[in-house]
């Protein structure tokens, strides 16, 4: 009788023990998890607008209780929207550069009847760092836009896509040239343009946005920027951090080496293609290849022109950046946030979870049967674009840019 007594007590102690943990993670989760997006943009016009009419940016984002890690997003978010996802459908056109380079523009349109009086928009979406129209967060983009009544193409940067190298020259953060290429050639549909940029893709898109804002204003009814390192001097830094950051930065190293091998032009630049082989992590691929491919005198004066910290004053298109305060790459502490703060058409929204692309939600953030549209990242860009189009904000006041420093030719 008393080894029952025992135990009957010893369970009712694990059990007391397991409820008290419980009950802690979840006042945690509650208390300092769960909370609404800091939106950082001037008072003004635009931030008015984007309190009104974009909801998803007043209501507190509830990340997946069993994973709220950083890495954990990062990692489990590309890895069940890749499998879970369907893949998409697409229609490739070949855009001929004016160098003779040519990149693959990659088309997701949706049907228009008879009755469509004015043309559809389009939703211009660059990927990251070494990412394709596959990629699990393009999947979602493309279900925005087709939310959206929109078409989607997708800009694969030079020799990505499965398209060879028709140049020796490949592509990094400061190739906006390219991308004004391809704006002129989508723009030239006569329809609203609207942009996204991932990661890589989005600071491209934000240099583009920089150097030709007069341009892109014109051009452009709006932007949208998932997890791009808006700081690229310290984002670097954070990146190499051991030892989960630096596991990251070599998987993103891997598969930069995998790009460069793919083609062969390559190896006529004066790279150092030993050093490339040996490369472990993403400076040290810049400093022994991206530098020297672009005519940089080092890896820092790279990340110094790479960086958009101290241009976004420049920006005249209406830009919403969706960043996490936990992103590896980029947390709260390096964003340019006092920047933002003045900026008339510049906004940062800023979750307190969600790592770099992840922004997981649910119990089971991507089950076979949940659209991908319904993932975070397609809300809140279906929400900001919608509300654009359907109500455009004021013109964005005048802006004069500073002079320009010098630059490479890229």
């Amino acid at each position: 009788m008393l080894g029952v007594f025992l135990y009957i007590f010893e369970v009712k102690k694990e059990f007391l023990v397991c409820f008290s943990l419980s009950l802690l993670y979840i006042t945690y989760y509650l208390v300092e998890v769960v909370k609404k997006p800091i939106l950082v943009c001037r008072k003004g016009e635009f931030r008015q607008f984007l309190e009104e009419n974009v909801p998803l940016l007043g209501e507190s984002y509830w990340p997946t209780p069993w994973c709220v890690e950083s890495r954990l997003q990062t990692v489990l978010g590309s890895i069940l929207r890749s499998h879970l996802l369907p893949h998409v459908t697409y229609r490739r056109e070949i855009l001929r550069l004016s160098d003779g380079g040519q990149v693959a523009l990659d088309w997701a349109e949706v049907e228009t009847g008879p009755n469509d009086s004015a043309p559809r928009p389009v939703m211009l979406v660059l990927p990251g760092l070494t990412g394709g129209s596959q990629a699990d967060y393009v999947r979602c983009l493309v279900a925005a836009a087709q939310q959206l009544g929109a078409h989607c193409v997708v800009f694969n940067n030079r020799g990505l896509g499965g398209l060879p190298l028709t140049t020796p020259r490949l592509y990094c953060a400061v190739s906006h040239a390219d991308l004004a290429e391809v704006v002129e050639a989508v723009s030239a549909r006569a329809a609203p343009l609207l942009a996204v940029g991932v990661s890589l893709g989005g600071l491209i898109l934000g240099h583009y946005l920089t150097e030709h804002a007069e341009r892109a204003a014109t051009v452009l009814r709006a932007a949208f920027v998932v997890s791009s390192p808006l700081d690229v001097i310290k984002g670097a830094e954070c990146i190499e951090r051991p030892p989960l950051n630096s596991l990251l930065s070599w998987h993103m190293a891997r598969n930069l080496r995998n790009t460069v091998r793919a083609h062969a032009p390559l190896r006529r630049e004066p790279a150092d293609w030993a050093a490339v082989e040996r490369c472990r992590s993403v400076r040290q691929f810049d400093q022994a290849f991206t530098t020297k491919h672009f005519g940089f005198p080092s890896v820092d004066e790279y990340y110094r022109a790479a960086t958009l910290r101290g241009k976004l004053a420049r920006v005249r298109v209406p830009l919403l950046c969706l960043c996490a305060a936990d992103d590896p790459f980029q947390p709260l502490a390096v964003l340019p946030l006092a920047e933002a703060e003045r900026s008339a058409c510049v906004a940062l929204a800023v979750t307190a979870r969600g790592g770099h692309i992840g922004f997981l939600e649910g119990w089971w953030p991507a089950p076979p049967a949940r659209a991908p549209h319904a993932q975070y990242i397609a809300r809140l860009c279906r929400q900001y674009f919608a509300a654009l189009l359907a109500r455009p904000p004021p013109s964005p006041p005048s802006v004069t840019s500073p002079a320009p420093a010098p630059a490479h030719d890229h």
